[in-house]
């Protein structure tokens, strides 16, 4: 059973408000500055930008049990690629999997994904062969034409030749077919081989100096992984706050709960995609659900409005369609952090601080310079940070991402258009 949320806790709020009233604002004032004091700090060995360190400070000593707080504990909550680490562990397992021959072939590539073109089935046919016997490894380390295709696939959506890989409908706030696919990629694995797998690109990646990069067929990619130190000191303090700190993130959940560990959080705190296993424990095409939606083949998956549903209904128990919707404030996450327009709707609910690292993404970006609640914190990569965007983010014509796809005006809960931004923060 995944850790859960004790809600009863009227008796203590009553007991505060009492106290409270019987303390004078001075002693008030004396005692809170005591709290704060109290409360563990962020190292200030690690460079952040700006005051964020200071304001993220002030959100831990105002929310934290350090303070007295009473009631369930804060939550926070943080993406995982590019925002705890530097670069992308999925795509690190899948280049290790991949050079060394850990892909199964399936019994037919079309059956892999709900949405995958006809084009997309055989160009992965032509490329992969069909000489290995289905359910044995596919030669990936040597035939380079096959791991383009698929590497091609996970990474634009399009074959090598450029066709679409998927296509139909599907809600484009909810899932993105090519991210789906990563879990399903490895379907007829236990959870425990993909974990070895993962374990071996971890180590591998943490030995590589940073700036390396690595040939998958005729793709370059990075290389390497880091955990940024900063993140690391980030989570420690919070959970030495008082808070429960958890990772959401749209890779596979197997591959995401190896690299989680090194910063403390563990498998009860990471959420990710969920393969559903059959009866021998192997990963199959299926994934589990959220917020109404049953098992499924990636409808429902972390991403965009789908952390806000995983969120909701895995750490605040909201079942239903309700866990698609934004909670009242004693239902949400304190803090959120994120990088990617992936992370704009739960990082936006947050209510104490909203974590952003610059990569250039509009929806997200766009919210964070708004900054309309004033608890938008903006940082630069802490490793080969990007250089300023050119010209503006298009906040005001096509920054939302829209269900049916596509980009639309962005939009302040009050209903008015979020002006164009520019980048400041690099």
């Amino acid at each position: 059973m995944r850790n859960r949320h004790v809600a009863a806790w009227t008796s203590a709020v009553v007991t505060t408000l009492v106290a409270a009233a019987l303390v004078s604002p001075a002693a008030a004032a004396t005692s809170a500055s005591t709290a704060s004091r109290d409360c563990p700090q962020l190292s200030k060995k690690l460079p952040w930008y700006g005051k964020n360190r200071a304001k993220l400070q002030r959100m831990i000593d105002e929310r934290g049990t350090c303070n007295g707080h009473r009631g369930p504990r804060p939550v926070a909550a943080f993406d995982w690629d590019n925002t705890v680490s530097k670069n992308d562990v999925t795509d690190a397992t899948i280049a290790w999997s991949l050079k060394h021959d850990k892909i199964l072939r399936p019994a037919s590539w079309k059956k892999t994904s709900k949405w995958m073109t006809d084009d997309a089935h055989k160009a992965l046919t032509a490329a992969c062969g069909t000489r290995v016997p289905v359910g044995s490894p596919l030669p990936t380390s040597t035939d380079t034409d096959c791991t383009d295709e698929i590497f091609s696939i996970r990474e634009s959506g399009k074959t090598m030749s450029g066709a679409a890989a998927f296509a139909g409908e599907w809600n484009h706030r909810r899932t993105v077919p090519q991210y789906a696919w990563v879990p399903q990629l490895f379907a007829g694995h236990t959870v425990p081989e993909l974990e070895s797998y993962a374990a071996a690109a971890r180590k591998e990646a943490l030995a590589a100096p940073i700036g390396t990069k690595q040939k998958l067929g005729t793709h370059t990619i990075p290389g390497y992984v880091r955990y940024y130190e900063q993140q690391r000191d980030l989570i420690r303090t919070l959970q030495k706050a008082g808070f429960d700190v958890y990772i959401v993130s749209a890779g596979s959940e197997p591959v995401t709960e190896i690299w989680s560990r090194g910063v403390g959080i563990d498998r009860e705190h990471t959420i990710a995609i969920r393969s559903v296993l059959d009866r021998k424990g192997r990963i199959t095409t299926y994934n589990e659900g959220c917020g109404g939606v049953p098992r499924n083949k990636g409808e429902a998956i972390p991403y965009i409005d789908g952390k806000r549903c995983w969120i909701n209904q895995e750490i605040f128990h909201i079942k239903g369609k309700s866990a698609w919707e934004k909670q009242r404030w004693g239902k949400r996450i304190a803090l959120g952090g994120g990088d990617a327009d992936t992370d704009v709707t739960f990082v936006g609910d947050a209510t104490g601080a909203h974590l952003v690292l610059n990569r250039n993404k509009n929806e997200i970006m766009c919210r964070a310079y708004d900054n309309a609640d004033g608890r938008w914190v903006a940082n630069p990569m802490f490793i080969e940070p990007l250089p300023k965007k050119s010209g503006t983010y298009p906040c005001s014509t096509a920054a939302d991402n829209l269900p049916e796809g596509g980009f639309g005006p962005l939009l302040r809960d009050d209903g008015s258009v979020v002006p164009d931004q520019v980048d400041s923060v690099y």
